[in-house]
């Protein structure tokens, strides 16, 4: 029996609760798949659309004529851990009721940990939230402190910090869930972004948006998981992608991805932090973490398809 933690990506959930729901459908088919043979499973999942639209229907509700109270970021990332998790939850409930699984699953709204003091606050660069206008931004930027850019042409949107996940808060009760063969549903979006504020290291919960692949990496170390999976659009790991000569990975060493990363193989905004999340859960162990897509996930958990980041060199030689 494997311990595993599994990063469903942004194409596994939909943009519409309705759209969500009948993704939803086919995700769980295949992770029951995983059940079924013996493995415990712990969830992770992306929140971009869906925190957007929380947030924008917040700002939007504050600045109209309802002037219900302006929603903290923090607040919003909690409230799509609760809504996908919701989702999520009965959408696995209900596959395992049809196939017969007599399994608890649960979500657990979870906090993670990051400096007050990491750069990424002096440097905010992920959008979120409504379009404005130069002159409207310039408005909030001095009455909230908040920080806008110009988003391709299209007006000002706020921009939010994202720094690197240290701890994870629940951890010790996700790992008991598992530990009791619990499948639990956690880190949410990458969790939700707190610091330690004061001598008293009170938790705090700040605007930012931590990368979901980061904090699953973070998690499966600290509940001591045996494999980290990460789903995403493509079956596997390419160099050159989407060139004449891309070639596809099967297997990846820490050294070789390393490389590959000095030598920008790997888009920001896409494959690099999935390569990271990798490399800070195999490196110096006997893990493994694989990148494929979801259709390939059994296959891939049985060494037939996706890319095997491992520590070393392939094992069979």
């Amino acid at each position: 029996m494997s311990k595993i933690v599994i990063a469903l990506g942004g194409n596994a959930l939909g943009n519409t609760p309705q759209e969500q729901l009948e993704k939803l459908e086919q995700v769980t088919k295949i992770i029951v798949k995983l059940i079924k043979s013996g493995n415990k499973i712990v969830l992770t999942h992306g929140n971009g659309p869906q925190v957007g639209q929380i947030a924008l229907a917040m700002e939007y509700s504050a600045n109209s004529d309802a002037k219900t109270p302006l929603m903290p970021f923090a607040e919003c990332g909690s409230m799509s851990q609760g809504y996908i998790g919701y989702q999520l939850q009965q959408a696995l409930q209900d596959e395992m009721e049809r196939q017969k699984v007599k399994k608890d699953c649960v979500t657990v709204i979870t906090q993670v940990l990051v400096d007050a003091n990491d750069k990424a606050f002096q440097n905010p660069t992920k959008p979120i939230g409504a379009f404005y206008s130069l002159e409207d931004a310039k408005k909030l930027e001095k009455e909230k402190n908040y920080v806008f850019v110009n988003d391709a042409g299209r007006g000002y949107r706020r921009v939010v910090p994202s720094p690197k996940p240290i701890d994870i808060i629940e951890k010790r009760v996700i790992k008991k869930l598992v530990d009791e063969d619990v499948i639990v549903i956690g880190v949410g979006g990458g969790g939700i972004p707190v610091i330690k504020s004061d001598k008293k290291e009170l938790l705090e919960g700040v605007d930012a948006v931590i990368d979901k692949d980061l904090s699953s990496a973070l998690l499966a170390k600290l509940i001591d998981a045996d494999m980290l999976l990460i789903l995403t659009a493509i079956d596997k790991v390419y160099i050159n992608y989407n060139t004449s000569n891309q070639i596809g990975l099967d297997e990846l060493s820490i050294a070789d991805a390393k490389k590959y990363i000095n030598n920008n193989e790997f888009a920001k905004g896409s494959m690099l932090p999935k390569i990271e999340a990798c490399i800070n859960f195999v490196e110096n162990s006997d893990k493994v973490a694989i990148i494929t897509s979801l259709e390939n996930a059994f296959d891939a958990l049985n060494n037939n398809g996706g890319t095997r980041i491992i520590e070393g060199k392939k094992k069979n030689d």
